[in-house]
């Protein structure tokens, strides 16, 4: 019998959710008033948290914030800001992309497989953390509203999810076949795959089939979808590719041995030298004492009657980068314009001494939409310029750091993986997969992967904090007092027992759909890991009771925990699709459901052809 105690829960958890689903309030500030309002009725003596009359245990309200999937979630956001950085996640998204087309159903079901098949290897979370920045580059270069894609991110890393052993909820359950009475043989990997493969297929193709006309088409908030043209989209805007030149030094080139200074290649000519390729080596930006060796190919902005100059120094003049642009090369574009009250206004670059104080070379300069590329160094700067600039990465600090300039970053989705940071972010999340899949806690991997992204340079304290999608880490925690007060009141165990008696007629069947949707329910509000430990030994204990394959129902307690559509809170997944995207409530209740029917339909089915059920 519900007592009054579980009654105030419900009061206290279904007030502030009605009024998310009404779109009256946010679901982070809904969670965190939650964990207040249990927190306050610990305090004057309702056992909620803890026992009666232990206002000591009010602070169990804000342990959330303590808890291993917080620390799991800080070092994602900053592993995948890393991975971003390094253009891995640009890297995939083009993959995508070539064979997605624009197509928006096709993108859907490639990111949901994709997503997917990560999810057999690694935590559903980190999945799903690797693929959102894929999702919102591809959104950003197709036009396809991030709403239709991530969504498919996050339920494709659960359906990936129920077929491997590496899911925690599935690890839980397996653990407590172990110490059942009597002890029931614990579940190997293979146990899962079969009948969660069938579901993750059956979901897969759910979401292609109907995921374009389920899935909202939400306008994502400003800030998510701001329109940032690339280096090769800026080449354009400027007209650079027209004056764009390689020179290569033959051996007998007199220039061979001289600095740039030296060589008055800018002084004599007007031509800016962008870049120096020396074998393998890419010098952007390279300084007056740089010197000049044998072999060297110079990137050269300037007119071609001034660059045909150059040929008299034993130089080849041509044109050989690809498509004519040069940021797909790594060289960094960037955008700039005078700050108000900027000292450089009346200055020319060269009185700022612009390349050596910056790092960076002006190759064009926009006033009233006329683009100069020519003595750009000579040109005294006036409100309302704006400059093309190119340099390396390094420089860009420089920019930040100054009250002359703004700085209008580009995109960077047609830059090259850089090698040295792929390198270290790949290697990082391959041994944090590594690490989890024997025993190490992914929650401490995770940790020391983000500290060593920081330590390696990759991302400086400041990128690493703004990394960090404060909205899910705030709703985690608040929702985890919930855990606590479900348990702690009995509520939990009421619906898992009412639940057992309810299914018991029908069989083994019967029981493996009531494990399936006791699951299901518990986890939208309680997490896949505390669900298994309340769900799990209520399941098993019936099916030995009646004779049922023990292994059975656990592999459908297990999936249930994984079923984790219905809301956005059932899982840290989908939570950190919600302020990408600009999701409300709804917008997963809407699609949410019809895929747990798919996925419930399946397992029954699964059961009885895999389970013999």
């Amino acid at each position: 019998m519900i007592t009054p105690l579980q009654i105030l829960l419900v009061i206290i958890v279904a007030a502030p959710l009605t009024f998310v689903l009404l779109n009256r309030l946010r679901m982070d500030i809904a969670a965190l008033i939650i964990a207040a309002s249990l927190g306050v009725a610990q305090f004057f003596g309702a056992a909620m948290l803890g026992p009666a009359n232990s206002p000591a245990d009010a602070v169990k309200a804000i342990t959330g914030l303590s808890q291993p999937i917080v620390v799991t979630l800080l070092g994602l956001f900053i592993i995948s800001r890393g991975l971003e950085k390094s253009g891995v996640t640009r890297w995939i998204a083009r993959k995508l992309m070539i064979v997605g087309g624009t197509s928006e159903r096709r993108l859907i079901g490639l990111f949901a497989a994709t997503t997917a098949f990560l999810s057999l290897f690694m935590n559903n979370l980190a999945a799903g953390a690797l693929l959102l920045p894929s999702a919102m580059e591809t959104a950003r270069k197709t036009g396809i509203r991030p709403s239709k894609l991530l969504i498919p991110v996050a339920y494709g890393s659960l359906l990936g999810g129920v077929a491997t052993y590496f899911t925690t909820a599935n690890i839980i359950v397996s653990d407590l076949l172990q110490i059942a009475k009597p002890p029931q043989s614990s579940l190997s990997i293979l146990d899962f795959l079969p009948t969660g493969g069938l579901i993750a297929v059956a979901g897969i193709i759910f979401m292609i089939l109907l995921g374009n006309r389920l899935l909202p088409d939400r306008k994502p908030a400003p800030e998510q979808m701001l329109t940032r043209l690339t280096g090769s989209e800026l080449e354009d805007l400027y007209q650079l590719k027209e004056r764009l030149w390689e020179a290569r030094l033959h051996p007998e080139s007199s220039l061979v041995g001289k600095t740039l200074a030296q060589a008055k290649i800018g002084q004599a000519l007007g031509v800016e030298v962008v870049a120096i390729w020396r074998g393998r080596q890419a010098i952007f930006s390279p300084a007056p004492e740089q010197f000049l060796l044998s072999g060297d190919i110079l990137l050269l902005v300037g007119r071609e009657d001034r660059v045909d100059k150059l040929k008299q120094e034993k130089i080849s003049i041509g044109r050989e980068t690809a498509n004519g642009y040069i940021s797909p090369y790594g060289v960094i574009m960037l955008e700039i314009l005078l700050a108000p009250h900027s000292n450089a206004e009346g200055h020319t670059l060269k009185e700022l001494d612009f390349r050596r104080r910056y790092g960076f070379t002006a190759v064009a300069l926009r006033r009233l939409n006329q683009s100069y590329r020519t003595n750009v160094g000579d040109f005294k700067l006036t409100m309302g310029d704006t400059l093309l600039v190119v340099g390396s990465e390094e420089g860009v600090k420089n920019f930040q750091k100054s009250t002359d300039f703004i700085v209008l970053e580009p995109s960077l989705s047609d830059q090259p993986l850089n090698r040295h940071q792929t390198l270290i972010t790949v290697t990082i999340v391959l041994a944090a997969i590594v690490a989890s899949i024997i025993g190490f806690p992914i929650y401490l991997a995770m940790l020391i992967g983000a500290v060593v992204i920081i330590l390696s340079g990759i991302l400086s304290m400041e990128e690493a904090y703004r990394s960090v999608e404060w909205q899910a880490i705030f709703l985690i925690a608040g929702m985890f007092a919930v855990s606590l007060a479900m348990v702690e009141t009995g509520l939990a165990s009421l619906l898992g027992n009412g639940m057992v008696r309810l299914v018991t007629p029908f069989g083994a069947v019967g029981l493996a759909a009531g494990a399936y949707i006791l699951s299901a329910i518990l986890t939208q509000f309680m997490g896949g890991q505390v669900t298994a430990l309340v769900t799990g030994p209520v399941a098993i204990s019936a099916a030995i009771a009646m004779g049922i394959n023990a292994q059975a129902i656990a592999v459908a307690a297990a999936i249930g925990c994984s079923a984790s559509f219905f809301t956005p809170l059932a899982h840290p997944v989908n939570i950190l699709m919600i302020a990408p995207a600009n999701y409300s409530f709804g917008d997963f209740i809407r699609i949410g459901w019809r895929l747990t029917l798919v996925t419930f339909v399946v397992l029954l089915a699964g059961m009885i052809i895999f389970w013999r059920l």
